[in-house]
């Protein structure tokens, strides 16, 4: 009965026409139950007295596993062999595949400290931020555009791609990569990378649309997109779910959700133009009678009847080539206390039927009991919100995280669900494991490297993708969330485009700035509406740099990326979804991007290696980090005879071992 008493107090005082205070609202000891909230244990890893259990644990994380694993009845795969673990850690921490005397060397190196070399040199490696940068970006549902019909292009906001893959590189603590991305701008206005950090605060799409916009309408998504994010992102909660009522299966209730939501009623856009008033006043002056002539033909295209609409179709086109480059800015924001309205309750969500007017405060199942909000003209209300989410005695955030980590390792979370720690999200499969790991996390300073070395260097993750006992352990834990062995993986959308680069000696390293834009097919950018672009990067060399510097854009996702299961960037992706469909093949068997790199590649084999023989076995060691097998060898060499210098026949095997399951998939 208890919980019926908000929403019926709303409901009367919407009926009433008046404006109700929201009560604080209570907790009962089921809802506080919820493991998630609380707080995290510190059991101590578990010992062992049999000399081959104490042999396998080589990190506290091997005997938490090893324990689970014993209480199942299941037994740990075999070590990898060599070739194996580099390549999977390579393609782990850096996305790219080993060369063959980064193979060799760790396959000769015999030191007792061989493999901890390897996951120190990767860790150091700029490529690192690249690859676990683009995890994060995934989480916070980064694009390069507003999204919705118009899908405004987003110039700068390339600055918060790059802060991000900086921030991972150097290692920084996650306490204050949150509050940078949540408060950057309260904490300091003047330093431009917390102004461009605190760009997060707008990543979510927007609706612009031309004419007759319901500005308030427009304003209540921004905080819905604001909010929304620290709850999937920070918390790994559904928070959402609280926008028209109360969550269905989590203690948060629709008040909490606008109190939550009030930390960021001050919150305005801020576009910092990095341009003296004498250059924005020449920009002007060159891009006025552009506009001009572009907000003409548009207004035209719309009444052109479908005959005419191609030649003005031609002239927009043309119109982009005389626009002058945009001139550099940030994509921030800014506390505005004089534009801070009201945070109301809205009754089913719906702005237009306001009820009860609330103050900021965090999530009450996660403070203490009667906690009481704070006005809306609170000062630096962000930066109060990522101290919270941050203070170590919060239960989730470090959890979380902790959790991310995991997930990036073996494809999987300790909680599977790593966006709902919820109570319709999963439970852990290993929960003082998950809190061991959290509570490390914290006492090393929320660094990240450290918690990398300590999962990398267990056995756990050395293991072998095959088990001598894959069908007794299978029946018992067909998902293998007790790790009886290693899950092999596809590789990702960007991995394979840029193992392809890798491998035919293009790729183009060149870290950071401006988003490239590679062709696309015509009909592809005729789908978009104006005044959307897509003008091809004139360098072509640019279009051979890593994916991660190709522009995201919402409304168009590049055939390669999209059959390869890349996220939309409408919401938070926790996770890669990992398909398996006749498209996928089409595209490396048909694609314009793999067959042009499978001719580069080709040349490449022919140029490097003079028999067949030896380009056979090069392919493979490129793009398999191994020798072929016998069978593999013989097949291919059959295939080679008689024209393994026809360049056509090379393509067309470069071709062939692009589709190999030993390139496309880590083991």
């Amino acid at each position: 009965m208890k919980r019926c008493i908000p929403i019926l107090s709303l409901a009367l005082a919407l009926w009433a026409g008046e404006e109700a205070i929201a009560p604080l609202g209570t907790y009962t000891a089921a809802e506080r139950r919820h493991w998630a909230f609380q707080p995290r244990k510190d059991a101590p890893p578990p010992s062992f007295t049999d000399p081959s259990d104490k042999a396998w644990v080589k990190t506290p994380v091997d005997a938490f596993i090893l324990a689970a694993l014993k209480k199942a009845n299941l037994k740990p795969a075999p070590a990898a062999d060599r070739p194996t673990l580099i390549r999977r850690v390579t393609f782990d921490l850096i996305g790219l595949p080993p060369t063959p005397e980064e193979i060799d060397a760790f396959v000769r190196d015999r030191s007792p400290d061989a493999w901890e070399k390897v996951v120190d040199r990767l860790l150091a490696s700029p490529h690192y931020g690249e690859q676990w940068g683009r995890h994060w970006l995934d989480v916070v549902r980064f694009a390069e555009s507003d999204g919705y019909e118009y899908d405004m292009h987003r110039p700068d906001a390339w600055r918060y791609r790059d802060y991000v893959v900086q921030s991972y590189n150097d290692d920084k603590p996650y306490d204050q990569f949150v509050k940078e991305q949540l408060a950057g701008d309260e904490m300091d206005a003047k330093n431009t990378a917390d102004l461009i950090a605190s760009g997060f605060n707008r990543l979510g799409p927007l609706r612009k649309n031309a004419g007759n916009q319901d500005v308030a309408s427009s304003h209540n998504e921004v905080l819905t997109e604001m909010t929304n994010i620290v709850g999937a992102s920070f918390l790994g909660v559904t928070v959402g779910c609280a926008r028209c009522h109360d969550h269905k299966f989590d203690p948060f209730r629709q008040s909490d959700y606008y109190r939550l939501q009030a930390h960021f009623a001050q919150t305005q856009p801020n576009d910092l133009v990095l341009a003296s008033k004498e250059e924005q006043d020449a920009w002007k002056a060159k891009a006025a009678p552009v506009q001009q002539e572009q907000r003409r033909l548009q207004m035209q295209l719309r009444r052109a009847p479908d005959g005419e609409k191609a030649k003005i179709e031609a002239d927009l086109d043309a119109l982009d080539d005389k626009m002058p480059a945009a001139l550099s800015s940030i994509y921030s924001v800014q506390d505005e206390p004089q534009k801070a309205s009201p945070i109301k309750i809205l009754f089913h969500g719906d702005y237009l039927n306001p009820v009860a007017t609330v103050g900021v405060r965090p999530l009450g199942i996660l403070v203490p009991e009667g906690t009481p909000e704070a006005p809306l003209e609170t000062e630096h209300p962000r930066l109060r919100l990522a101290e919270w989410i941050v203070d170590p005695a919060n239960p989730l955030t470090a959890r979380v995280m902790a959790n991310r980590i995991w997930q990036g390792h073996f494809g999987r979370g300790l909680v599977s669900t790593s966006n709902d720690f919820g109570r319709m999200g999963n439970r852990p499969s290993h929960p003082e494991l998950l809190d061991w790991l959290a509570n490390r996390f914290i006492e090393g300073g929320w660094k990240i490297k450290p918690i990398h070395r300590l999962i990398l260097l267990s056995n756990a993750y050395r293991e072998s993708s095959l088990s001598p006992i894959e069908k007794a352990a299978s029946e018992k834990d067909s998902e293998d969330a007790l790790l009886w062995k290693f899950n092999h993986r596809r590789l990702e959308a960007e991995e394979i485009r840029d193992a392809m680069l890798a491998i035919s000696g293009r790729l183009n390293l060149k870290a950071g700035g401006p988003s490239f834009m590679v062709p696309i097919d015509p009909e592809l950018v005729l789908m978009l509406k104006r005044p959307q672009y897509w003008v091809a990067t004139r360098d072509k060399s640019e279009y051979d740099r890593r994916t991660i510097y190709m522009i995201y854009k919402r409304n168009l996702r590049l055939p390669f990326v999209e059959v390869f299961d890349a996220p939309d960037t409408l919401l938070s992706c926790a996770r890669r979804e990992q398909s398996t469909h006749a498209p996928q093949a089409l595209e490396m068997l048909n694609g314009q991007t793999s067959n042009e790199l499978a001719a580069v590649f080709a040349a490449r084999l022919v140029k490097e290696r003079a028999t067949p023989a030896a380009r056979v076995d090069y392919a493979w060691r490129l793009a398999a980090g191994r020798l072929p097998t016998p069978r593999e060898k013989a097949l291919a060499l059959k295939f080679l005879a008689g024209a393994s210098n026809d360049p056509a026949k090379v393509k067309e095997f470069a071709l062939a071992v692009f589709n190999l399951n030993a390139f496309e998939y880590v083991n």
